[in-house]
């Protein structure tokens, strides 16, 4: 005879180990739900349902529900299962799951409906038993059992903060979004967008899709980018899918690899140039065969234009400071050169050099998480500059040259901006401003010499720094909401 409960436990191990890995594999890797905008009620479901399977684990890893406990484990399995069918609805309306999530998924749902089965069963015969929890151990699979209870339940705190976070956050740009409404140029314009699935991308086209604009967007993969944006954008894998009878008014070129992560070694290299320089070749050559060609192209840069900066020096870079020889500074020249040989085709030209970005997503959250752990301290010396900016203010930037580019009637040329906040400060007082904020200590310095053996060249992003200023949007008039560090993360870290 097949013992059904040792069985049922054994399935819930397997339930255990396989969940494990879609979490971490998939919820908190390839997905990144607690920072994807959409993922709140997602991540509350999944925090509902973890706690759920933290008792389950817990209970059942060694002891028999008997009596009145019978009906309430059959009364949790029933909310287990309506659980799991919302939570099958409101992803797929949420993003496009990759095959192996997807496949996990069905794995799990089938999984957990052998184990609950046999487990109804046992719950039958307990049922008529005197209430009460008996203890019924069975070894290592019990130890097993109660390690995932314990993980699932950490698991349900992490999504239960996340999704708490990303509620606020949404219920915070809805607010901004009706007090402080962003505005691009005067009518609404057709608009292409490269890079629209990134970071900021992905914020921009929200924005320009709030303002009443009409958005395509250039992406690797179209079908999960519609999914992503709802179906309110149109998304080409190839510019020759844009008919040309479509007038495309207005193009953002925000795509690019990651820049910080592997080393630069000379294919990598190659990779960061065929991400920008190469793409805008195309985006300039596809320009060319447009029988109306766009008025405006806006395209990404960096303020690694300028190199480094000598630690000590406090000279304030504006738009005409001169670049360096180094990988980075190469790399934006070419970017840029790539880019101003759309003015040849009558299109005016602003190269956005976008400074440390300081959003939800991007590099911020690695960054702050050391801070957060109560281990944040200086990196390297501490006193390279860093010139960074709110994401709010970026997007809000980009609203403004196209606003302020767009009744020029002087000849079609190709400027720069930089898109920094005026607040520059050092990497030291950084940390300790985002220490003060999440109120944890600032005490544990990071030596350089690890950071340039893991990275080498590419460490100097970390290590050096360009005191940048915004001459150009201050110039025209730009006003920063956020102009200084500690208004930047207090609204990013602490949102109302």
């Amino acid at each position: 005879m097949i013992d059904t409960h040792l069985l049922a436990l054994q399935l819930m191990a397997a339930q255990g180990a396989l969940g494990a890995f879609d979490t971490l594999y998939h919820h908190e890797g390839t997905e990144a739900l607690p920072r994807r905008g959409t993922a709140g009620r997602e991540l509350a479901i999944h925090a509902t349902r973890s706690s759920i399977y933290c008792a389950l684990f817990l209970g059942l890893s060694a002891w028999a529900w008997h009596g009145a406990w019978a009906w309430v484990l059959l009364v949790v399995f029933g909310v287990e299962i309506v659980l799991t069918l919302w939570d099958f609805v409101v992803e797929d309306g949420s993003r496009l799951l990759p095959p192996t999530e997807r496949v996990t998924h069905t794995v799990l749902a089938i999984n957990a409906g052998a184990f609950i089965a046999l487990l109804a069963m046992s719950a039958v015969g307990w049922a008529a038993q005197p209430t009460a929890m008996v203890w019924q151990p069975h070894g290592w699979l019990s130890a097993f059992l109660a390690l995932c209870g314990v993980g699932v339940g950490i698991s349900g705190l992490r999504d239960g903060f996340a999704a708490r976070a990303l509620f606020k956050q949404q219920k915070q740009a809805q607010v901004r979004a009706v007090e402080a409404p962003v505005h691009f140029g005067t009518t609404p314009q057709q608009v292409l967008v490269t890079g629209g699935t990134g970071f900021i991308g992905q914020i921009l086209v929200r924005h320009l899709l709030a303002d009443g604009h009409a958005v395509t967007v250039w992406t690797r993969d179209a079908r999960g980018a519609a999914w992503g944006f709802g179906g309110a954008v149109r998304c080409v894998q190839s510019l020759d899918q844009i008919p040309a009878a479509d007038a495309i008014d207005v193009v953002v070129n925000l795509a690019g690899a990651r820049i910080l992560g592997q080393r630069w070694s000379a294919r990598r290299q190659r990779q960061l140039l065929q991400s920008r320089e190469g793409l805008t070749q195309r985006l300039v050559a596809w320009i060319a065969t447009r029988p109306r060609k766009p008025w405006l192209l806006l395209s990404g840069s960096a303020i690694g234009y300028y190199g480094v900066q000598p630690q000590g020096d406090a000279t304030e870079l504006a738009e005409d400071a001169p670049p360096q020889g180094i990988f980075m500074s190469t790399l934006c020249q070419r970017w840029e050169q790539a880019a101003h040989a759309a003015v040849a085709h009558g299109v005016r030209v602003a190269c956005l050099r976008f400074g440390f970005v300081l959003g939800h997503q991007g590099s911020l959250p690695q960054l702050l998480m050391p801070v957060q752990l109560g281990m944040g301290g200086r990196l390297g010396s501490g006193r390279q500059w860093l010139s960074w900016v709110h994401v709010h203010d970026l997007i809000r930037a980009i609203a403004h040259v196209w606003t302020v580019t767009e009744p020029a009637t002087d000849p079609v040329a190709a400027q720069a901006f930089n898109v920094t906040a005026p607040g520059a400060v050092s990497q030291e007082a950084f940390t300790r401003v985002a220490a003060g904020v999440l109120h944890r200590p600032c005490w544990m310095p990071t030596p350089a010499a690890p950071v340039k053996l893991l990275l080498g060249e590419q460490a100097d992003l970390l290590l050096e720094g360009q005191r940048v200023v915004p001459a150009q949007l201050l110039r025209t008039g730009f006003q920063f909401m956020f102009p200084d560090a500690r208004s930047a993360l207090t609204d990013l870290c602490r949102p109302r």
